[in-house]
C-alpha cells in the first residue's frame, strides 16, 4: 500500500483557494487529474493540511479522501476515527479543547500584547478551531519562542507558515504578512504523517509528499519522494535551496495542481526523476 501526502493551499488548490484554477487564473483540471491518477494506481491520498478539522472533513469529502490531516499535524483523521498528535495537551470534556486550554493559559493572549501592532488574529480563519490559534502579522518566531519560554509556555511553539495577503488596516504598514500557528510543540505535519503511516502500517520509503512551504518540506524525512510545486520558490525564495541539500527532494516545473499532477505522474511512472538543474 502507497500513500500520496497532499498539502491544499498553494499546493493542491489554486489560487484562493480553487480547486479549479491555476497559477494565472485560468481553468484547470490538473488537480482532480492527480486525484484520479492516484485513485487508479491504489495510492491512498491524504489530504495534510493547517486547516481546522471541520473545514478539512467537507473537503476530504467533496474531493472523496478518506484520511487527513489537520491543524499542522495536531489531529489525524482515518476511516472516521480521530487520533490526536497533541503531547500532553488532549481535548476533554473537563479541559475543553485543545484550543480552549492554549487560551486559557494565557499564551495568544501574551503574544498579541507584546507583539502590538504587528500581530492579530487571522480573521476569519482563527474561528472553528480545535488546536491552533492562527494568527498574523510579521514578527521573529525565535524572539517570540523566548518570550513563550520565558513565561512558562514551552510546551508550545509559534510556527510560520508563510506569506498571506489578508490583513486588517491595522498591519497596512507592515512591508508583508505571515500566517502564524500557536501550538502544541509536539504537533507537526511530520507528526502526523508519521501517525498516519503507523495506522496504515505503511512503508515511508514508498510514500509520496507534494506541498509548497517548509513544514512540506520536513516531510522529506517520512517519505521516499517528496515534491515542491514551483511557486513554493515565489513564495519562500530559499526554500529552492533547501531542497536541493535533502536526497528525494525534487522542484516541479509546474505550480499547484499542475504541480501535483507532475509530481504525482512521475512518481508512479518509476520513481525516478531526471537529472536536470530545473529539477532543484
Amino acid at each position: 500500500m502507497r500513500a500520496a501526502y497532499l498539502d491544499l493551499d498553494g499546493t493542491l488548490l489554486g489560487p484562493d483557494g480553487a480547486l479549479l484554477r491555476a497559477q494565472d487564473g485560468a481553468w484547470s483540471v490538473d488537480g482532480v487529474r492527480a486525484l484520479e491518477r492516484c485513485h487508479r494506481a491504489g495510492v491512498e491520498v491524504v489530504l495534510v493540511s493547517g486547516r481546522a478539522r471541520g473545514a478539512l472533513a467537507g473537503d476530504a469529502r467533496l474531493l472523496g479522501v478518506g484520511s487527513y490531516v489537520c491543524e499542522l499535524g495536531a489531529c489525524v483523521v482515518v476511516d472516521g476515527r480521530e487520533h490526536w498528535s497533541t503531547g500532553g495537551l488532549v481535548p476533554s470534556a473537563a479541559s475543553g479543547t485543545v484550543f480552549e486550554q492554549v487560551a486559557a493559559s494565557g499564551a495568544p493572549a501574551l503574544l498579541l500584547e507584546h507583539f502590538g501592532g504587528r500581530l492579530e488574529e487571522h480573521e476569519p480563519w482563527h474561528r472553528g478551531r480545535e488546536v491552533t490559534h492562527l494568527l498574523r502579522g510579521l514578527v521573529d518566531v525565535a524572539v517570540a519562542q523566548e518570550l513563550l519560554d520565558s513565561h512558562g509556555h514551552g510546551h508550545l511553539r509559534l510556527l510560520d507558515n508563510g506569506v498571506v495577503e489578508r490583513r486588517s488596516l491595522a498591519l497596512q504598514a507592515l512591508p508583508e504578512v505571515h500566517a502564524y500557528h500557536l501550538l502544541p510543540r509536539d504537533a507537526s505535519k511530520v507528526a502526523g504523517v508519521v501517525l498516519h503511516q503507523e495506522l496504515r502500517g505503511l512503508n515511508p520509503a514508498a510514500c509520496l509528499a507534494v506541498g509548497d512551504s517548509r513544514e512540506d518540506l520536513a516531510l522529506a524525512a517520512r517519505v521516499g519522494t517528496c515534491v515542491l510545486v514551483a511557486n513554493a520558490a515565489a513564495r519562500d525564495p530559499e526554500i529552492g535551496v533547501m531542497a536541493a541539500a535533502l536526497p528525494g527532494v525534487w522542484m516541479a516545473r509546474g505550480s499547484h495542481g499542475a504541480g501535483v499532477l507532475e509530481a504525482v505522474e512521475r512518481w508512479l511512472a518509476d520513481g525516478q526523476w531526471p537529472q536536470d538543474p530545473a529539477w532543484g
